[in-house]
């Protein structure tokens, strides 16, 4: 496992459009995602146990933030055939066993993570509803420790700032992550 930490925030970048199909067999747009004061995307996956240890949290954040009309979606980006605990159909029990409020996308082609330049999971994306990027840190300062108790909620903060305001916190912690498994290794473009 290589940990990496994501770049700062390049406010007001447009989210990059997609085309991905869900756990939930239907196929999910950038446009379908969208909430009214906002939207999070959030590369995850299934293996990494950054991702292992917030998943409970990841639900909690997303379902406030929906009571505010910032939206979420989850993103898996990895390649599924060297990480097959990654796969669509792992990816469906995972979202079943922690009843995820948001879409579950596959990103088999990884063109979707390389248009947002996401580095690894879990990295996170955060817009404002003209979908102008206002946040790129990370959820908490537990890591990889799930119980770390009572700890500043940095991104649920953000995006509430970012559904009030529209701007998000010009001061921000990068995630870190494990690294996407990419099949060519070259990255993000």
């Amino acid at each position: 496992m290589v940990s990496i930490h994501t770049p700062i925030c390049d406010f007001g970048a447009p989210a990059p459009d997609f085309s991905l199909p869900g756990v939930d067999g239907k196929t999910w747009t950038l446009e379908d995602c969208r909430g009214p004061n906002g939207l999070l995307v959030m590369f995850i996956c299934n293996h990494c146990p950054f991702v292992k240890a917030i998943n409970r949290k990841l639900v909690r954040d997303a379902a406030e933030l929906l009571q505010l009309g910032v939206n979420s979606v989850a993103i898996m980006p990895n390649d599924t055939n060297t990480y097959p605990e990654d796969s669509l159909e792992n990816m469906k029990k995972v979202a079943r066993v922690f009843a995820y409020p948001f879409p579950y996308l596959i990103d088999e082609s990884q063109e979707v993570a390389r248009a947002y330049g996401a580095v690894c999971t879990p990295d996170f994306f955060g817009y404002n509803a003209d979908l102008g990027l206002q946040y790129r840190g990370r959820l908490d300062e537990s890591g990889r420790q799930a119980d770390k108790g009572d700890v500043r909620r940095d991104l649920f903060l953000a995006m509430i700032q970012v559904a009030e305001t529209g701007h998000g916190p010009v001061n921000q912690v990068a995630s870190i992550g494990c690294s996407i498994k990419w099949r060519d290794e070259k990255g993000p473009a």
